[in-house]
């Protein structure tokens, strides 16, 4: 059963956003290249959008129970991954070139989990995406996202399977992370992010510095 719902705009940076129940943010050490969402840490997902710089419709959702698959065409397939309620209010947090910006609106109560009726210190979240404009770029795609929460012991997740591509950038990003420093340099160097998806076959654009903290992935 559907327990509450909150609906806004959310003015996206140049890469993605940060969700989960953490708002000790950093730039993710590994991008989920190919997929929608991945873990950022235990507690928080890092989301790609198409949209680089503009509006994004978020929806959350916050059910009792795992609530029935949304069937609408024009959502993508949907994601599912198993974050850990280190708070029990939702935290927001876009990632902007040289900056992580709290995202959630001044206007909009916070966002509360409901107790968890086994103990259990996980969450299920399941994203699903839609586009009017899936070219990734700048301004108004039409992006909107759909989040579902539900307590929920920790489980596989879901993504789609991704291509010799999408693992090489994935490899490249986190070796680059990975050197000392270099976090911290190209926090003020990362440039438009995102999955282009076309019948679910994934291609990948990411983040990645321009200033020269490794070569952009395959397809730009």
């Amino acid at each position: 059963m559907l327990v509450h719902t909150s609906s806004f705009t959310v003015d996206l940076g140049e890469n993605g956003y940060l969700i989960g129940f953490t708002d000790d943010y950093e730039y993710p050490r590994e991008m989920p290249f190919g997929w929608r969402c991945g873990p950022a840490t235990d507690a928080g997902a890092v989301v790609l959008t198409t949209t680089d710089t503009g509006p994004l419709q978020l929806t959350v959702q916050v059910h009792n129970a795992p609530p029935a698959p949304e069937t609408g065409a024009e959502w993508e397939p949907a994601e599912e991954i198993s974050l850990w309620a280190d708070l029990p209010t939702l935290c927001l947090a876009t990632l902007e070139q040289g900056d992580i910006l709290d995202a959630w609106p001044e206007e909009e109560p916070p966002l509360h989990l409901p107790p968890s009726p086994d103990g259990t210190d996980w969450v299920r979240m399941r994203l699903y995406c839609s586009t009017d404009d899936p070219e990734p770029g700048i301004g108004d795609h039409g992006e909107r996202h759909l989040v579902q929460l539900w307590r929920a012991p920790r489980t596989p997740p879901v993504h789609p399977e991704i291509t010799e591509a999408d693992r090489r950038a994935r490899v490249d990003y986190a070796a680059d992370m990975a050197i000392p420093g270099m976090a911290e340099s190209c926090h003020v160097s990362f440039d438009t992010a995102f999955v282009q998806k076309s019948n679910y076959e994934v291609t990948t654009n990411g983040p990645y510095p321009e200033t020269g903290c490794f070569e952009p992935p395959s397809g730009h």
